[in-house]
C-alpha cells in the first residue's frame, strides 16, 4: 500500500522524514524558521532527510542554493500556496471508528462549495438540515490548496493541503467525523489532470512531471508514466480516503488522462487500502467509456451522466448552442439515458466536429450513472451563472425534479436547488490582476460556442471572476419553502420505495411519448415493476395503461401537462 510516498511523516523514534521528488535539481535543503537539513538523493531524484522537528513548524525547501518552494506534497500551509508548509500531525480522535460506509446504490449526492457555506465548520452545521432532508451523501467540490481565498477548486496546486480559506486539516477531519455520526457519506471531488496556473513550482525541479508533447485545456499533460507520479497522485487519493476517511472520491476530467493504465491502478490502490468500508470512486468522462465502469477492484463505481443531463436542459430550456446542439432530439436521447446510461454509445458527436463520442452502456446497472439537472459546471460555466430556477417553466422543472429523483439512477442536487435558489452560481477565483485577466480571456476562448462569451457587447457585462462581489453573488440564500417540501417527500418515497429494490434491478426499456414526453421501466430486486413518466410540455398526452399502484402523480388514463407519476407493480 502507499502510504505518504511524499511530503513528511513522523517516524517511530519521533524524527521527522521530509521526502521530495526533483530530478532536476542539483542540490535540495529543508529550511526552517530557525535551521536547515541538507537532503540526500537516490537515483530516481528522490530526496530525503530527517531531523528533529515538531508537528507545527514551517519549512520550505531550497533549490540549488536559490529558490524557495512550498512542499508539493504539504499537508497544509500556513499561509498560501507560494508560503512555508507546515509539519503537520493527521493523526485524529474519531468518535464514529466504527462506520464503515453505506452501499452505493442507495445514495443521494448532494454537491456544495466549501467556501459559499462558510468553510468545514459551516458545512458542518447543515449536515443535521441535509440527513433530514433525504440526502445521503454529501460531496465537497474540491479543497486543495489554490492561490487566493476564493475559487472553484479546480486551480488546486497542492493537492494534499486543504485551503486555509476553509479550516484546518483537523476541522476537516471534524467535518467528516459528524456526517459519519448522522449517518451521511462524505466524498471529495479531486483533480488529478492538472495543476492551477498559479502556484505550481513543479517545472523549476520537476520537469519530468509534464509531458513536453501532449497538451491539456489546462496546459501540458501530466506524464502518468512516471512511477514518482503515479504515487504522488495515489497516495493523495489514500491520504482522503484513509487519513480523512472520506467514503468517495470524485474524479475530475479523467478524459484529460491519457493512460488508462493509471486509472486503473489508483482505484485498485483504493480498494486494497480501505478493505471492509463502502468507499465509492465516480469518474467525470466526457468520452462515455464504459470500459472504465463496474467489474472488479480495477474500476469505478459510475460515471457523471451528462448525457442526462444535457438532455433534460434542452428539454426545460429549447437551448442549442455549444454541445447543446448534440442533444437536438431530447426526449427520444432521455428515453436512452434512462434505459441505457449513455445518450451517446458510439455515435458522432456534431460538437465534436464529428467525432465518435461513447461506448456501449446497456449492459451496466442504472446505478453506475450519477445523473442531476444542475451541477458547479453546468450552472457555473454559463456566462451569467444562470440557475434553471431562472431559465425553465416552474412545473416543468417540478417534473424534472421528480424523474431525477424517483428514477434507478444516483440523483445529484446541486446546493441550493433543494429551495429553488434564484441566486446565481458564478464563476469566481482570487487571481493577481495580470493572470485574472488572462484566466478571462481564457474562458472565453473555452465557451466561444456560447454567444454570451462570443458577443463583444454581452461579454463586457459578464461578471469579473476575480472580484469579490461574484464570489458573494453566488452565495445561496438556502431558505425553505414549497421547493424543499418536494425535495423531501420525493426523497422519502425513493428512500421507502425504491431503494429496498434497487440492487439487481433491470431496465424493461424506455421510449419517448412525445418531443417533450418519456415513459421508462425497470423489474426491480423483488420481481416488482416500477414505470415513470414524465411530460415537460403543455399538451395532454394519451398514456397507455399502466399496472401497479400510484405511488406519485395524478394520472389516470392521460400524462397532464407539466407533470410527472410513478408507479410500482
Amino acid at each position: 500500500m502507499i502510504r505518504s510516498t511524499f511530503g513528511t511523516i513522523k517516524t517511530l523514534g519521533g524524527d521527522t522524514e521530509f521526502t521530495f521528488w526533483a530530478p532536476q535539481a542539483a542540490r535540495v535543503e529543508v529550511v526552517l524558521q530557525d535551521a536547515t537539513l541538507p537532503m540526500e538523493r537516490d537515483g530516481n531524484g528522490v530526496w530525503r532527510a530527517r531531523g528533529a522537528v515538531s508537528v507545527g513548524a514551517e519549512y520550505r525547501y531550497r533549490i540549488d542554493g536559490d529558490t524557495l518552494v512550498p512542499d508539493p506534497a504539504s499537508r497544509a500551509q500556513a499561509d498560501d500556496v507560494h508560503g512555508p508548509s507546515l509539519v503537520t500531525d493527521l493523526a485524529f480522535n474519531w468518535k464514529h471508528p466504527e462506520w464503515r460506509g453505506r452501499p452505493f446504490a442507495g445514495t443521494v449526492i448532494y454537491e456544495l462549495h466549501a467556501g459559499l457555506c462558510g468553510g468545514f465548520s459551516g458545512i458542518m452545521a447543515q449536515l443535521p438540515r441535509l440527513a433530514a432532508l433525504g440526502i445521503t451523501a454529501v460531496q465537497l467540490m474540491p479543497v486543495a490548496d489554490f492561490p487566493g481565498r476564493r475559487n472553484w477548486g479546480y486551480d488546486g496546486v497542492l493537492p494534499y493541503a486543504p485551503d486555509t480559506a476553509y479550516g484546518t486539516p483537523k476541522e476537516l477531519q471534524a467535518l467528516v467525523d459528524a456526517a459519519h455520526g448522522l449517518g451521511l457519506q462524505i466524498f471529495l471531488d479531486v483533480v488529478y489532470n492538472h495543476f492551477g496556473p498559479d502556484g505550481n513550482y513543479l517545472y523549476l525541479y520537476a520537469r519530468d512531471f509534464f509531458h513536453e508533447d501532449i497538451s491539456t485545456p489546462w496546459g501540458e499533460a501530466i506524464d502518468f508514466r512516471r512511477r514518482e507520479v503515479r504515487d504522488f497522485f495515489i497516495g493523495n487519493a489514500l491520504q482522503w480516503v484513509c487519513d480523512y476517511r472520506f467514503d468517495g472520491l470524485r474524479f475530475d476530467a479523467v478524459h484529460a488522462i491519457k493512460d488508462r493504465s493509471f486509472l486503473h491502478e489508483l482505484a485498485e490502490a483504493i480498494r486494497a487500502a480501505t478493505p471492509g468500508r463502502h468507499v465509492h470512486l465516480i469518474l467525470e468522462n466526457e468520452e462515455n467509456d464504459s470500459r472504465l465502469i463496474g467489474g472488479g477492484p480495477r474500476n469505478f463505481d459510475s460515471q457523471w451522466a451528462d448525457d442526462f443531463h444535457h438532455c433534460m436542459h434542452v428539454l426545460l430550456t429549447g437551448e442549442k448552442e455549444a454541445y447543446y446542439e448534440d442533444f437536438q432530439n431530447p426526449a427520444l436521447q432521455l428515453a436512452r439515458c434512462l434505459a441505457e446510461g449513455f445518450a451517446y454509445q458510439g455515435e458522432p458527436s456534431a460538437h465534436a466536429g464529428g467525432k465518435q463520442r461513447g461506448t456501449s452502456s446497456a449492459h451496466l446497472p442504472s446505478t453506475s450513472f450519477v445523473i442531476c439537472l444542475q451541477n458547479h459546471d453546468q450552472v457555473g460555466n454559463r456566462a451569467f451563472g444562470e440557475r434553471l430556477s431562472q431559465l425553465a417553466h416552474p412545473g416543468a422543472l417540478r417534473a424534472a425534479t421528480a424523474l431525477l429523483l424517483l428514477t434507478p439512477q444516483i440523483p445529484m442536487i446541486f446546493f441550493g436547488e433543494e429551495f429553488g435558489e434564484t441566486r446565481p452560481f458564478l464563476f469566481f477565483t482570487d487571481h493577481h490582476a495580470e493572470l485574472g485577466k488572462l484566466v478571462t480571456q481564457g474562458r472565453r476562448k473555452e465557451f466561444a460556442k456560447f454567444s454570451a462569451f462570443a458577443d463583444p457587447v454581452i461579454r463586457e457585462t459578464i461578471p469579473d471572476p476575480n472580484a469579490a462581489e461574484t464570489f458573494e453573488a453566488s452565495r445561496p440564500h438556502m431558505q425553505e419553502n414549497d421547493w424543499t417540501a418536494l425535495y423531501r417527500d420525493c426523497l422519502a418515497l425513493r428512500a421507502r420505495e425504491i431503494v429496498p429494490r434497487l440492487e439487481g434491478c433491470v431496465s424493461l426499456g424506455a421510449k419517448a411519448l412525445s418531443n417533450h414526453a418519456v415513459r421508462a421501466a425497470w423489474r426491480m430486486a423483488d420481481g416488482k415493476t416500477l414505470t415513470i413518466a414524465a411530460n415537460f410540455g403543455i399538451e395532454l398526452l394519451e398514456l397507455e395503461p399502466v399496472q401497479g399502484r400510484l405511488l406519485f402523480g395524478e394520472a389516470a388514463d392521460a400524462l397532464p401537462p407539466l407533470s410527472a407519476c410513478l408507479w410500482l407493480g
